[in-house]
This record gives structure tokens, C-alpha cells and sequence, in this order.
């Protein structure tokens, strides 16, 4: 069975935002990205859905930790403050749910000042081992 942190360094969307994740381990991850220009909206703050899917990497992470793929089925996302231009933003995911099929989890982002940005909540449905993937 690969590790956490090797199955998700092939996930293009993630590498295309250039977020990482950097911890993974059993029912917790962590994952980073620094803010850049192209994930800037139009007022100049970090978009909302770069916020999103760096929360999802987390969560994502947290609940594959135990080795069987699970896909997200729900997630809400609370934002509390702007990610601005230069930021490193960090999103630290827990499971608080570690059900056989349906776990569920929440992350919080953070900025370099340890300032909350946003709060995300998800569950999941739990598939098979992650060697056991179709197509």
C-alpha cells in the first residue's frame, strides 16, 4: 500500500494550484500553498475555490490515511478572513468521524500569523484500498 502523502503528489489539479500536502498521517493532514497571482479574484484577495480545494486536499488526506479511497460526498465551507497576495496559507484537516463508509472531518485554514481564514466540513464515502482503484 503507497503512503498518504505519495498518493496525492499525482493529483494534477492540486499540483497545478501549486498547493502540497506536507503531513499525512492516520486521520490527520496538512497541506500548504502560498497565495500567487493567479489565485487572485477581482477584488485582489485569494479566491474563495483555491481556499476550497486546498480544505479538500486536507480533508482528503485525512480520510484516505487509512488506506482506503474515499471521495468527498458533502463539504461546507465557513470563510472568516481574506487570504491576501504573499500569504502562506496552511490547511490542517482532522477526522472527528472515522466510520466505515461515511467518515467525516474538518479542516481549518490559517494564514503565517496562525489568523483563521476559513473553516471546512466534509464527509465522505469510503470505496476500497487504494491499490484496488478502477479505471
Amino acid at each position: 500500500m503507497m503512503d498518504t502523502l505519495t498518493y496525492f503528489q499525482s493529483d494534477r489539479f492540486i499540483n497545478h494550484i501549486d498547493a502540497r500536502l506536507v503531513e499525512a498521517h492516520e486521520g490527520y493532514a496538512k497541506a500548504v500553498m502560498t497565495v500567487a497571482e493567479h489565485h487572485l479574484n477581482g477584488y485582489g484577495v485569494c479566491q474563495g475555490g483555491a481556499l476550497f480545494t486546498l480544505a479538500d486536499l486536507a480533508f482528503a488526506a485525512a480520510v484516505n490515511s487509512h488506506g482506503i479511497s474515499t471521495l468527498t460526498t458533502n463539504a461546507s465551507i465557513t470563510y472568516v478572513k481574506s487570504a491576501r497576495l504573499g500569504d502562506r496559507l496552511t490547511a490542517e484537516g482532522h477526522e472527528v468521524v472515522n466510520h466505515h463508509k461515511m467518515p467525516f472531518a474538518e479542516v481549518r485554514v490559517c494564514n503565517q500569523h496562525q489568523e483563521l481564514l476559513a473553516v471546512f466540513t466534509a464527509s465522505g464515502y469510503r470505496k476500497e484500498k487504494h491499490g484496488e482503484r478502477k479505471g
